[in-house]
């Protein structure tokens, strides 16, 4: 498989961690965000969304879009289980898994971002409360569900999608230092799964494009 990424990307930090947890072998091949590389006609010919991450599997087809890539490499490669058997429990990992990668991601992506700066005239301190609102909106109601658990990851002893999602959210968040003083469940699990080396060898500053 190859993995088109971007290292400071939390879309592509999730699938690298899915990748590894599951043990699966890639080739990174780095698409530069800030040089607009997924842009250029050769990225677009083969990913017309313009997106990272995207993952060539075999045969020559490309797949996008984050969550779609981790639902493919569950139902493709099983084990280990990254979604629990029971359906209640997959749906309270997916209803974690959507609160970031709909509700608090999209909103904080770097195209949005950028059109508030350049379309809306917003100024750095404006983008940075538009920031940290949906950040915050979102992990507010994640801590109330891992306060509920407790556990070391966001279900339970082993990692789900809910934590591949949460810790790239978590360094993100950290990044642009966002307070996380109410959050001590959240830090307890991104800690926790960040001492794991599935997600430390996915870590943006492990990547070779860093």
């Amino acid at each position: 498989m190859k993995l088109y990424s971007y290292f400071r990307s939390t879309a592509a930090y999730r699938v690298r961690i899915a990748l590894n947890l599951k043990g699966l072998p890639y080739d990174y091949v780095p698409v530069n965000l800030l040089a607009g590389e997924q842009k250029s006609p050769d990225y677009l010919a083969r990913n017309p969304q313009g997106l990272v991450p995207a993952l060539e599997v075999d045969g020559g087809e490309l797949l996008s879009q984050s969550v779609a890539i981790l639902e493919w490499l569950e139902e493709t490669h099983p084990s280990p289980a990254l979604l629990p058997e029971d359906p209640l429990e997959r749906a309270r990992v997916r209803s974690v898994v959507n609160s970031i990668a709909c509700d608090i991601h999209p909103l904080n992506n770097v195209s949005v971002l950028n059109y508030l700066r350049d379309q809306l005239g917003a100024d750095e301190k404006q983008v940075y409360l538009w920031y940290r609102t949906w950040v915050q909106r979102g992990f507010d109601a994640i801590e109330q569900i891992l306060a509920a658990s407790d556990c070391r990851c966001c279900f339970g002893d082993q990692p789900t999608l809910a934590d591949v999602c949460l810790v790239p959210q978590v360094f993100n968040a950290r990044r642009f230092r966002i307070p996380m003083k109410g959050y001590r469940h959240i830090l307890q699990v991104a800690d926790h799964c960040g001492s794991l080396q599935a997600f430390t060898r996915a870590h943006p500053n492990a990547q070779p494009d860093a």
